[in-house]
């Protein structure tokens, strides 16, 4: 609104709704309340004890100002876009439907090579959303009449395809008022690589959430995520399936990372982002092989 790329005619606040609080339910599911701050969040000892990767991500976004302020739900709910969605003097599909996308033969150094299409290559700016993906939480949103539906967020969020203007799946009237995050009692093992130009309130070059189930020297199961790379929380299924029953090596490490990146279409300026992001993962599950339980 400030850059006048949007211009509603009103705003409803709902900082007065009782959303602000983070509990265990009687299966197990953690709730975080989609009011609750991302500072509160990043330190909660429900948080840093059983979902690390979490707290990691939350303190990997933005400044210490901003996490202090924004929530997890309007994290959940930012834009995707890139800096010609922004900028109002040039073409955006996003913004204007059937416009153009000129990041598509311009400078798109920052730009995704996963999940894109011929309408948008922008990425999907989240932390928070790599690391939800990765640990398959569902989102609760609630409708008109008390209705509530409980979205997976691997669900939630939509490739650009031919209409890149519709971003999730959010209904009009419809408000996010949790997000559950299921028990997983491997998720204690888990980590959040981020990868950009400054150590501070940058947008990641490519990010990585990952959790493994490690027994006997065996993986037993892997959850890998990818962030900065795609034009949504990209969560690498099949490379998650490679890893099962391997040793956990970095030449098991690198294979995953390979069959990750498989997909991607690079546009000119960031097709270093396809060997970073395999590197990225590689050094994520290292780290995350070796964390104590």
């Amino acid at each position: 609104m400030k850059l006048n790329v949007q211009s509603p005619s009103s705003l409803v606040s709902i900082t007065a709704l009782p959303l602000n609080t983070i509990e265990t339910l009687s299966d197990g599911v953690l709730r975080i309340g989609s009011m609750v701050h991302m500072s509160d969040a990043a330190i909660d000892p429900l948080i840093l004890d059983a979902y690390p990767v979490i707290s990691e991500a939350l303190l990997a976004g933005a400044s210490p100002q901003l996490r202090s302020m924004a929530t997890i739900g309007g994290n959940l709910m930012q834009r995707t876009r890139c800096y010609y969605f922004r900028d109002t003097s040039f073409a955006c599909n996003k913004r204007i439907p059937g416009s153009g996308c000129p990041a598509i033969e311009g400078y798109n150094r920052m730009h995704a090579v996963l999940g894109t299409s011929d309408k948008c290559i922008a990425t999907h700016a989240s932390d928070l959303c790599v690391a939800l993906a990765a640990l398959d939480a569902v989102i609760r949103v609630e409708g008109p009449q008390e209705t509530v539906r409980k979205i997976p967020i691997n669900n939630f969020y939509l490739e650009p395809g031919n209409t890149p203007e519709e971003e999730n799946e959010l209904q009009h009237g419809e408000l996010i008022t949790a997000v559950d995050l299921p028990l997983l009692p491997f998720s204690k093992k888990s980590h959040y690589l981020k990868v950009r130009d400054r150590s501070s309130y940058e947008f990641a070059l490519v990010s990585v959430a990952t959790a493994v189930d490690i027994r006997n020297n065996s993986i037993r199961s892997a959850r890998i995520a990818l962030g900065g790379v795609a034009t949504k929380p990209w969560r690498a299924y099949e490379a998650e399936q490679s890893l099962s029953g391997k040793t956990p090596n970095r030449a098991s490490f690198r294979s995953a990372a390979e069959i990750a990146l498989r997909g991607a279409k690079p546009r000119g300026d960031n097709a270093f982002k396809i060997e970073l992001a395999e590197r990225a993962i590689i050094k994520a599950l290292t780290t995350v092989s070796q964390k104590e339980e």
